[in-house]
């Protein structure tokens, strides 16, 4: 109990460690990646916070099974590089009385990334794509920043205000330039505001102006005041509902959704749990390293299998999606392969006879003092 109580302990500090430094990571590429699309005027200033949260709680999953890998692993390969294996073998026990231990504190993370992968990360898609698609459902006229020109949606208008005034945001000294099939129109107003129609269409009403249409010196060129003058500025395709992402979709829904997105959206959060189950029991095994050697190449290795074992599960999801394999017959191959994998690994290591077991390189280690002692004396 002592021990375990130990093991428990080094493993959640090494867990907090590993988790400070990747959320960090994290954060700060979401932050520059959302803090771009909002100079850009792809998102709104006001939402950066919200969708730098909605971001990185859509990394957590990721974030929690690295962490939790290579939080079991640092602690192995410590206890492989400060020979404490070596005595732990050598009192007769076994590299399975790791199992216990390390799965008492796995799985509180096993639970927390099914609970993000099945609830908080579909939770988070979908508040984020309401934010980014209430930002691009804005009215044209209302996106535009006093003093700045800015295209349309549609890329067929450009608008430019003056300014802002009033509680309704009536825009005043308009500018509008237009692009269709009949040429190019020029209006110009001393203010405007946006309307909504009775089936919620939305118009732009501009209010003494005036509005050139054609070529100037051509014969069909026209030019017309009014005082009031109203133009839609919502593309007809948006007017309809938006079709959701299907990674927004909560569980429930999407169990009953029998298309190949929905299949492929619930076979990668099916994977979410067994991958971070799986590596961290791949990390008993897999801490092995030599005392008198370093101790980095295991972790570069971690590394790599981690990054394969998820690209993997990515070409099976778009297999899935593709239509080219069912979902039934994809979602546990990987995972299985996975698992006889870390049973290999296991058997190679309490494998007594092996060269590289750690009471063969404790004899070795003998050996070779015993051999430098007689040449010594020699």
């Amino acid at each position: 109990m002592i021990f375990q109580r130990a093991l428990r302990r080094e493993m959640a500090s090494a867990a907090g460690a590993t988790f400070t430094v990747l959320f960090s990571i994290s954060v700060t590429w979401t932050l520059i990646g959302v803090l771009g699309k909002a100079a850009g005027g792809k998102v709104a200033s006001g939402d950066v916070i919200a969708l730098i949260a909605f971001a990185a709680l859509n990394y957590l999953p990721t974030i929690v099974i690295l962490t939790s890998f290579i939080s079991v692993l640092m602690v192995v390969t410590r206890t492989y590089r400060d020979s404490e294996m070596v005595v732990w073998f050598a009192s007769g026990l076994s590299l399975t009385r790791w199992i216990p231990p390390v799965l008492s504190f796995g799985l509180p993370l096993v639970l927390l990334t099914a609970g993000l992968s099945f609830v908080a990360t579909p939770w988070a898609q979908l508040k984020s794509s309401e934010y980014v698609d209430r930002f691009e459902k804005r009215e044209d006229l209302q996106k535009v920043s006093p003093g700045q020109f800015k295209e349309s949606a549609s890329a067929n208008r450009i608008f430019f205000v003056e300014g802002v005034a009033g509680e309704k945001a009536v825009v005043q000294n308009v500018f509008v330039n237009t692009v269709d099939e009949h040429g190019t129109a020029v209006v110009v107003a001393r203010e405007g505001v946006i309307n909504i129609g009775p089936k919620g269409e939305r118009y732009l009403v501009l209010k003494n102006g005036r509005r050139y249409q054609g070529t100037p010196g051509q014969s069909d060129f026209q030019t017309m005041e009014f005082e009031s003058y109203s133009m839609r500025v919502t593309p007809r395709s948006q007017d309809l509902d938006a079709e959701r992402n299907i990674n927004a979709v909560p569980t429930m829904e999407l169990l009953a959704d029998n298309s190949n997105f929905a299949r492929a959206e619930l076979l990668w959060r099916i994977a979410s749990p067994a991958t971070c189950l799986i590596l961290i029991l791949l990390a008993i095994p897999l801490g092995f390293v030599n005392p008198r050697a370093g101790s980095s190449a295991n972790l570069i290795i971690a590394l790599l299998i981690f990054f394969s074992y998820s690209n993997m599960v990515k070409l099976v999801e778009a297999s899935v999606k593709q239509g080219k394999a069912s979902f039934v017959m994809s979602w546990w191959p990987l995972h299985l392969i996975a698992l006889l994998l870390v049973f290999a690994l296991f058997a190679w290591r309490l494998n007594l006879n092996h060269r590289y077991h750690p009471l063969a390189l404790l004899s070795a280690l003998k050996r070779n003092r015993a051999a430098d002692k007689k040449a010594e004396l020699k």
